[in-house]
């Protein structure tokens, strides 16, 4: 905007713009502060997302680094991002019915691009383009990748292995060879190298090149390396076990041989790059664009950040209203287990929570198993959220697996504590039947919902304290127990 960094001072015309910018900003964030929160709450608990604390002062630097693009450029209302909004706040909506708190964070983060381009228009957007668009990199995303890494990375190691004619015997995502038993779990697919990897190749790509082209193939190149390189770095470990003739010697410092390949990975990214770099070509400032249409106001900017504000607003207090009724219904839990003691007054902490009703069994002195059900007009939302936080998926820096109880029966996802003293292990029950809980499952969930043939959801979990094994195995025995119990959970009354 003219003159804002030459002479430190802002313009005139420019004022209402900011002005009218940070009022949306002040909006969205207030409208979208669980996403905010959530999106903190990620970053701080998972070493696959901590860069996400350096995005915006890279974004501010960015920026700064483009301001001679900015002389001579005025902002300019744009009405078409007004429609942009709505279509944001559409998918946020579906995002929010359906549970799924990454697709809501993406279309919040979506509705701040529409605010800066309504706000400042196609031409300031254009220019800043690069800073404003590294803000997604804010959005802790992609966990729904974890699984296809790990099969990767499974059948990697596999093929390796057989080229260097070891033995080995593959089951699931357990590699077995004739010194041990190695697992690829979800901390070893890969995915914290592969999401750092990506935000690193950007900022390179947009100091180092100038044409889309090339940034676009080296971008190309850094999805690909991370990947192969892990699969590489799982092949060794289990070499490594291979050769020392122990498996768990070779897993002890596994997460900092990650640590150093991944280092040496980026450094052959940078490497690679620097032979086709571009940044000792002259930077040419965008051609002034002198739009002021006479009839737009002073204020002309404040009506684009005041519509897409209401936009945001209305479409989260739908969502509100909608869980509200929700919350009116009412459902009963089933009787205690056989093998279980319900818990009473404060060792029960009974409590509702968005519709839910929770009580909590104590199993053999060991197992403490917790049921919530919801009413059948309950979203997909709070079942989800309760399950992430019985089914310990918010501890931090905790490890994943499946817990198979029998060959026909659905896995149930456990959880395992940083320290591996402490085991938990979740399902839920959606239509009367076991799910692990994926798209296809809270899709039908909605869709019965709202066609009125929903059915009352229960989320399931199981705790234990102790070594990780002997809890893991301990929990299995108690879901085999159970489990006539549990699958009449979810029936009608009469068939009970």
């Amino acid at each position: 905007m003219r003159g804002v960094f030459s002479s430190g001072m802002i313009p005139h015309r420019s004022r209402p713009a900011l002005a009218s910018l940070l009022l949306g900003l002040v909006a969205l964030s207030i409208v979208f502060h669980a996403e905010v929160w959530q999106a903190y709450t990620v970053w701080l608990g998972s070493t696959a997302y901590n860069h996400c604390f350096l995005i915006l002062p890279i974004a501010g630097w960015l920026f700064w680094d483009r301001r001679h693009r900015l002389r001579g450029l005025t902002p300019v209302p744009f009405w078409p991002a007004i429609l942009l909004a709505a279509l944001c706040a559409t998918i946020w909506f579906i995002a929010e019915r359906l549970g799924v708190m990454e697709g809501r964070q993406l279309a919040a983060m979506a509705m701040l691009q529409s605010l800066l381009l309504g706000v400042l228009g196609p031409t300031i957007y254009r220019a800043m383009i690069a800073p404003f668009l590294y803000l997604f990199f804010l959005v802790p995303f992609g966990g729904f990748l974890v699984p296809v890494l790990q099969n990767f990375t499974t059948h990697f190691v596999g093929y390796g292995l057989d080229l260097l004619s070891i033995p080995n015997y593959i089951q699931g995502n357990d590699i077995e060879i004739a010194q041990g038993t190695f697992r690829i779990a979800e901390a070893c697919a890969g995915l914290r190298f592969l999401i750092a990897a990506i935000a690193f190749s950007v900022l390179y790509a947009l100091l180092i090149f100038r044409t889309p082209g090339r940034r676009l193939l080296f971008i190309a190149i850094s999805l690909m390396v991370p990947v192969i390189a892990n699969g590489f770095r799982a092949l060794g470990i289990v070499w490594l076990g291979h050769a020392l003739g122990s498996a768990q010697a070779a897993a002890t410092d596994h997460v900092l041989y990650g640590y150093l390949f991944f280092s040496l990975v980026l450094g052959m990214l940078i490497l690679l790059g620097l032979p086709f770099r571009e940044d000792h070509v002259g930077r040419t400032p965008l051609a002034p664009a002198r739009v002021e249409p006479p009839h737009f106001g002073a204020s002309a900017t404040l009506l684009p950040a005041i519509s897409i504000a209401m936009i945001a607003l209305g479409t989260s207090f739908t969502g509100d209203a909608l869980n509200r009724v929700a919350a009116r219904g009412v459902v009963s839990l089933p009787p205690a287990f056989d093998s279980c003691q319900r818990l009473t007054g404060e060792a029960s902490q009974q409590l509702r929570a968005d519709g839910g009703r929770m009580e909590q069994f104590a199993c053999a002195g060991l197992v403490r198993f917790t049921l919530v059900a919801f009413p059948s007009e309950t979203d997909p939302k709070p079942v989800f959220e309760m399950r992430r936080l019985l089914g310990g998926e918010n501890w931090r820096e905790a490890q994943f697996d499946a817990l198979v109880v029998a060959p026909n029966l659905p896995g149930w996802k456990l959880s395992i504590s940083k320290d591996g003293r402490r085991v938990a292990a979740s399902i839920l029950m959606l239509d009367g039947r076991l799910t692990d809980g994926d798209l296809h499952s809270r899709v039908r969930m909605l869709w019965r919902d709202l066609t009125g043939q929903s059915r009352p959801a229960y989320v399931l979990a199981a705790t234990t304290d102790g070594p990780a094994a002997a809890a893991s195995l301990r929990l299995r025995a108690f879901i085999r127990l159970v489990y006539p119990d549990i699958l009449q959970i979810g029936q009608p009354a009469r068939s009970r």
